[in-house]
């Protein structure tokens, strides 16, 4: 879908909350969000540097609006951000948003909804130890950091790579080899290899940053096992979407307007993730990511279904969505995603 069109829709949206949720009512005019560390993250770089959603609010008659960026990584750690009333929208795991979804069905205080896909890229578990070819070959001597454990993206890409390897009945058999660590944090022990960690099953620029080491293998790369699906997605609780409609769509055409940026100037953006992220990289080596056909920047989400299937049958998550347009604000009924 076209942008214009996009913008049309989030606007047709933001009426029906609009009047769902009572017009006379203020809109807040502080927004608190949070992104991770890496590439999955750019468009919401791009969107605290070039201050999008502020630009968007005011074009919707909002004012001056303050934004609160904040850095969190891990499923886990911003669903207790978000269910602890400290986040208003938040980039996360597909997986760790879906969790949330399903357990806060049924309590609007905890209820949450999807704004969008964010990014989708291929996970690389990588390890320095040369007797790792496959999963098969993990031992308990080995250890595999992830951002978080059970609930984080990596967590449970992870598990259905198990599942695939070992039945579903296994899925989980990797889980006692996992460590929680962020990704930064990761790259260093695994390089330095003084730890007791052995793998780091991660996303770009870390697994990048990982395989120009020697002493570097890869083990799986999730593309290969699931294809270009929505990795990361963009949720907010569901009663600040109905009481905030004009600010809701406003993040949701900054979004669209951050994305657009990224197309057209892969230069632009290289320097923006360099900029927010802090992380020593070059500009050439971020723009080769960039051009990655695995990594890919859309609003609309592909194959999220595949993960409330895996999650299903793990008996993971307590409610499963009848289709992916169930987890997300109504502007997103019409679109084609899955």
């Amino acid at each position: 879908m076209k942008r214009r069109v996009f913008t049309t829709a989030v606007a047709a949206g933001a009426l029906a909350l609009s009047t769902f949720a009572g017009s006379a009512r203020a809109e807040v005019s502080a927004i608190r969000i949070s992104h991770g560390y890496g590439i999955l993250y750019l468009p919401l770089m791009v969107m605290r540097d070039q201050q999008l959603i502020e630009k968007q609010a005011k074009k919707m008659g909002l004012g001056d609006v303050k934004t609160t960026w904040l850095t969190l990584d891990g499923g886990n750690v911003i669903n207790d951000a978000m269910l602890a009333g400290n986040l208003d929208i938040a980039g996360t795991g597909a997986p760790g948003f879906i969790t949330l979804w399903s357990k806060a069905q049924g309590i609007p205080r905890s209820e949450v909804i999807g704004l969008g896909a964010l990014s989708t890229s291929s996970l690389w578990l990588n390890t320095n130890n040369p007797n790792v070819k496959s999963l098969k070959d993990f031992t308990a001597k080995d250890k595999i950091a992830i951002p978080g454990i059970k609930t984080s993206l990596s967590a449970v890409v992870l598990q259905m790579a198990a599942a695939k390897t070992f039945g579903i009945e296994n899925y989980a058999k990797l889980d006692p080899l996992t460590v929680s660590l962020s990704h930064p944090d990761a790259v260093g022990a695994l390089l330095g290899g003084k730890t007791e960690l052995t793998a780091h099953f991660t996303s770009p620029p870390f697994s990048y940053q990982e395989a120009k080491d020697p002493k570097i293998t890869r083990v799986l790369n999730s593309s290969d096992l699931l294809g270009n699906i929505t990795l990361d997605v963009v949720f907010a609780p569901k009663q600040f979407t109905e009481a905030n409609p004009k600010l809701t769509a406003a993040f949701m055409a900054a979004q669209e307007e951050a994305n657009a940026y990224i197309v057209a100037n892969r230069k632009g953006a290289a320097e923006t993730f360099l900029r927010i992220s802090k992380i020593k990289m070059t500009q050439p080596e971020v723009e080769q990511i960039l051009a990655d056909k695995d990594t890919q920047f859309s609003t609309t989400p592909n194959g999220l279904m595949d993960y409330v299937t895996f999650m299903d049958k793990a008996k993971t998550i307590k409610t499963r969505p009848a289709k992916w347009s169930d987890m997300f604000v109504p502007a997103f009924q019409t679109r084609k995603g899955s």
